[in-house]
């Protein structure tokens, strides 16, 4: 059974992007390193599969991610030009001055929603990650560069617990309100519910922050991502993150299964008859390609069940 029974709700939303973040946000969680050959084929398979939009890798300092040390040599074998957006990240202004000199057009950066995460992962009070990332989104839009931003540990935070829902807005709106075109609200360790998901967007909503300007970033651990998506499409949003074979985990959770599967984001709007644009025969042989590559099987549902 390549594809499910399709029952459409009429009060979702017509048509969804997916955010493509496998070749980043997933292999940056990879222990092995894997070669930039491989990654570049690995993000022309994710573009020739239909994904409208594909991070590639991240201009962050090789001492801290060793397994994105080659994103310039990647870069220069990808095609910035074509139809298929394809941003990076970038940690701060050097890794902006990298990106801008590979000759690339968008851009994402990473803001945390909690004082612990900032400093572990950021190395700086949350107050001070604005003035971090003020110089790096002018600079972008003086360039004529989009930029998105992240915001992590927006449901829960293994050091502080629950976080407050208004924090996670007046972290957001600070990050919009630098210059972001768009907002992408992340359950860093997966511990999200459904009735979580509609407050922070209500929340933001009633802040003045749209939906056209939020995306979801759900992580699997507790197998609420799913269920969290629907949350999400019943209050309208529209762009959702999710990683090819469920690739990249949590290193802040124990079991943390890592990002969404794209597949099984597909085969669940597909159920919805919800359009994506995405051929989820040629993503699962693109995730099963990749999982043959890190040695490993797929933790994608649908990459098991349509592969087996």
């Amino acid at each position: 059974m390549g594809l499910p029974m399709v029952v459409p709700d009429p009060t979702l939303p017509e048509r969804v992007t997916i955010y493509e973040v496998g070749p980043r946000d997933g292999l940056q969680n990879e222990s092995a390193v894997v070669p930039v050959e491989v990654k570049a084929e690995f993000v022309g398979r994710l573009i020739a599969a239909g994904l409208p939009i594909v991070e590639a890798t991240s201009f962050v300092h090789p001492k801290w991610v060793p397994q994105l040390a080659d994103a310039a040599d990647l870069v220069e074998r990808l095609d910035l030009a074509g139809p298929t957006p394809l941003p990076v990240l970038v940690p701060n202004e050097r890794g902006l001055d990298r990106a801008l000199a590979a000759g690339v057009t968008r851009i994402a950066i990473f803001g945390s929603a909690t004082e612990s995460f900032a400093r572990r992962n950021l190395n700086c009070s949350m107050e001070d990650q604005y003035a971090m990332f003020e110089p790096v989104v002018a600079r972008a839009r003086a360039a004529g560069v989009d930029v998105r931003a992240y915001l992590s540990m927006c449901f829960g935070d293994p050091w502080e617990g629950a976080v407050p829902v208004d924090q996670v807005v007046v972290a957001g709106k600070r990050l919009l309100d630098l210059g972001a075109t768009q907002l992408s609200i992340g359950d860093t360790i997966g511990v999200g519910t459904a009735g979580h998901v509609g407050a922070l967007v209500d929340a933001f909503g009633a802040a003045g922050v749209g939906v056209d300007r939020l995306a979801m970033h759900f992580h699997d651990t507790y197998g609420q991502a799913l269920a969290n998506v629907l949350a999400a499409l019943r209050n309208g949003v529209t762009t959702y993150d999710a990683s090819a074979g469920g690739l990249g985990g949590c290193p802040y959770a124990e079991s943390a299964t890592g990002n969404l599967a794209t597949e099984d984001l597909v085969w669940f709007l597909d159920g919805l008859g919800i359009d994506h644009g995405v051929d989820l025969d040629a993503l699962v042989r693109t995730s099963g390609w990749m999982a043959d590559r890190l040695g490993r099987p797929s933790p994608s549902r649908v990459v098991q069940a349509l592969s087996g």
